[in-house]
């Protein structure tokens, strides 16, 4: 699939990004690897990160922002796959700051979109979205609710150009920055004997970085055009982790904070009428059908009217130990 192929990631020099290209330089033999991405000194980490994988200098690095349309326009000439990964995340910063969130993580994802449909060599991008866009109660939520409809309905404006538009959708990844794993964590590392929890209800699924690295190529294997898949995935109550990761620890329940949910959400009862489920995911389909040979065609099966998939009604739990046995391969975001 991705052999011989020029792949673009935006904010490539994040955890995803670089899980995907490890991914990709291992599994496969792409033509080149782009690392889009407006921090100098993380690509110049990532460069000589990947030495060892670049031995045939298939990995190149273009200082860039997702807000400049003009420099995306030229980091898109020649590339085939699009990974768009960039976006403002921290929901507090986000809540500070609105007017850039917007500017990245609106503003950015259409001009991904105008650079990819102008250039007429990209054959697919795939965005990445999050639970926190599903029933948003944050602005980043909000901002990426915007940007899934607008990366679902660039497949209005494709015409006759060879090219589609979809969407990955995942939570917190295990060990990412600023979730509960690296928190708990460093509570630990200084000496902590008990762990806080927001709420004693809260549940959270469990995704592993190539996980999503794997979904992200399922969708450029199986894209059609707006098609939003969501992994199939276990559950964890927080509290198991926190006596997973100090067994017998006291958990002080402290309140659950803004802008934060009891349960990860990834398909709405409203989603479900496009709703079809496979083997080891969900794909949610687009309401609007632009034209006839950009019909998805779904092999799955209907789920029923009423579903919905959160991390609170899952049918597939983790229990202590089985979180114990996970934590020992889960790196830490730095």
């Amino acid at each position: 699939m991705l052999n011989d192929k020029t792949i673009l990631i935006t904010g490539g020099t994040g955890s995803f990004g670089k899980c995907f290209t490890k991914y990709a330089l291992t599994h496969y033999h792409p033509k080149k690897i782009i690392i889009y991405s407006r921090d100098e000194f993380k690509q110049f980490i990532m460069q000589n990160e990947f030495k060892e994988l670049n031995k045939e200098n298939r990995l190149r690095f273009f200082i860039g922002d997702v807000r400049d349309r003009e420099r995306l326009k030229r980091a898109f000439e020649g590339v085939d796959y699009v990974i768009h990964a960039a976006a403002l995340k921290q929901v507090p910063s986000c809540e500070y700051n609105p007017d850039e969130a917007i500017k990245t993580n609106i503003h950015g994802a259409q001009n991904v979109i105008d650079a990819a449909l102008d250039c007429g060599s990209v054959k697919k991008v795939v965005a990445l979205s999050t639970d926190k866009a599903v029933n948003p109660v944050n602005l980043y939520g909000g901002t990426k609710l915007v940007s899934d409809k607008l990366f679902i309905a660039a497949n209005a404006y494709a015409g006759s150009k060879d090219i589609c538009f979809s969407i990955v959708r995942y939570g917190n990844v295990a060990g990412s920055r600023g979730s509960v794993i690296p928190f708990f964590h460093k509570i630990l590392q200084n000496g902590g004997k008990e762990l806080p929890i927001t709420d004693y209800r809260m549940t959270r699924f469990w995704i592993s970085l190539t996980e999503g690295v794997e979904l992200v190529v399922k969708a450029l294997e199986e894209a059609k055009g707006g098609e939003t898949f969501i992994s199939k995935i276990p559950s964890f109550k927080i509290t198991d982790l926190a006596q997973a990761m100090l067994p017998g620890c006291k958990m002080p329940e402290v309140g659950i904070r803004e802008g934060e949910k009891l349960h990860e959400i990834m398909v709405t009862v409203e989603d479900s009428m496009t709703t079809y489920e496979y083997d080891k995911h969900f794909i949610v389909y687009p309401q609007m059908v632009w034209s006839s040979h950009r019909k998805p065609q779904p092999t799955g099966k209907k789920v029923p009217e009423g579903f919905s998939y959160s991390s609170g009604n899952n049918s597939e739990w983790l229990d202590v130990e089985q979180i114990q046995k996970l934590l020992a391969h889960v790196e830490l975001e730095k």
